[in-house]
C-alpha cells in the first residue's frame, strides 16, 4: 500500500483559484506572451529604422538575427553554444545532486543541521564568482574551475529549498508510513521526497538562472569559447550586433530551461 499525496487534508483535490479569477486559458496566455515580445521587437526595429536610435549602438533585431545566422552558417555559434551548454550541464548536475543530498540530510538530522547549517549560512552570501580566481589556482586553467563555480552556485539554492521542503513534510503522513512498517529509507523515498518535490523544482528553477549567470561571467574571465566569451570579444571589437545576439541567446536559453523544468514539474508533481 503506497501513500498518495494527490489530495489535500480535506480530501479534495486542490483547485487553481488564480486560474478561476483571471480570465483566459493557457493558449490565450501563450499568445499574449508571444505577441508582447513581437510588439517589442517591432517597436525596436521601427525606432532604429526611423533613425530615432543609432543603429551603431543599438542594431535592429533584423541585423542582430542576420549576425546570428552568419555565425550559425560558419559554425562559430555552435562552438560557443556547445561549450557553454557543456559547462552548465556538468555544473548543474553536480551542484543539484549535492544540494539535494545535503538538503535531505539536514532536513532529517538535527546533528547535520547543527554542523553544516552555520557553514552554509556563512558561505552562501559570498559571490561565487569572487572565488573563481582561487578555483583557477587550485584546479588550473581549464574546464573544471568553470564547472566548479557553477556547481557551487547551484548547490546553495538547492540545499536551502530541499531542506525547507523536507522540514515542511506532513507529520501525519510520516506517522502513517511508520505505522505501516516503513523504514527510514522508505519514509524518505515515499513521503519526504514526494512532499518536497515542489520546493526541489523551485530550487532548480532558481539554480538554472544562477548557472547561466555564472557561466557567462566565468567565460568572460578565462575562456576562449562560450557565450560569455562571444559577448566580451564582440564588445571589444565594437560588434554590437553580435553582442546583442549573444545576450538574446542567453534569454532564449533561460526561457528554454525554464519551460523544460515547468514541463518536467507538471509531469512529476501531478498533484500540484
Amino acid at each position: 500500500m503506497g501513500l498518495h499525496l494527490e489530495t489535500t487534508k480535506a480530501g479534495k483535490p486542490p483547485e487553481n483559484i488564480v486560474g478561476k479569477i483571471l480570465p483566459g486559458g493557457r493558449p490565450v496566455r501563450r499568445l499574449v506572451r508571444v505577441g508582447s515580445l513581437l510588439l517589442l521587437a517591432a517597436l525596436w526595429e521601427a525606432l532604429v529604422r526611423t533613425e530615432m536610435v543609432s543603429a551603431f549602438f543599438l542594431p535592429p533585431p533584423s541585423r542582430v538575427l542576420a549576425s546570428g545566422w552568419a555565425m550559425a552558417q560558419n559554425g562559430e555559434l555552435w562552438r560557443h553554444l556547445a561549450a557553454s551548454l557543456g559547462r552548465i550541464g556538468l555544473g548543474f548536475v553536480f551542484g543539484a545532486l549535492a544540494g539535494i543530498l545535503a538538503g535531505i540530510l539536514m532536513g532529517i538530522s538535527p546533528a547535520a543541521e547543527d554542523v553544516f547549517g552555520p557553514v552554509i549560512a556563512a558561505t552562501y552570501p559570498i559571490p561565487k564568482i569572487a572565488i573563481f580566481p582561487l578555483l583557477i589556482l587550485w584546479l588550473g586553467i581549464g574546464e573544471w574551475p568553470k564547472v566548479t563555480v557553477i556547481a557551487l552556485g547551484v548547490f546553495f539554492p538547492m540545499v536551502i529549498n530541499v531542506r525547507a521542503g523536507i522540514k515542511d513534510a506532513d507529520p501525519a503522513l510520516i506517522k502513517a508510513a511508520v505505522s505501516m512498517g516503513s523504514g527510514r529509507l522508505a519514509v524518505i523515498w515515499k513521503v519526504l521526497l514526494p512532499g518536497a518535490l515542489p520546493m526541489i523544482f523551485a530550487g532548480l528553477k532558481l539554480a538554472i538562472g544562477i548557472a547561466l549567470l555564472l557561466v557567462v561571467t566565468a567565460e568572460m574571465i578565462a575562456a576562449e569559447s562560450g557565450i560569455g566569451f562571444l559577448i566580451l570579444s564582440s564588445a571589444d571589437l565594437m560588434q554590437t550586433a553580435r553582442l546583442l545576439f549573444g545576450i538574446a541567446l542567453l534569454s532564449v536559453l533561460g526561457l528554454a530551461f525554464s519551460g523544460l523544468l515547468e514541463a518536467l514539474e507538471r509531469l512529476i508533481v501531478k498533484w500540484k
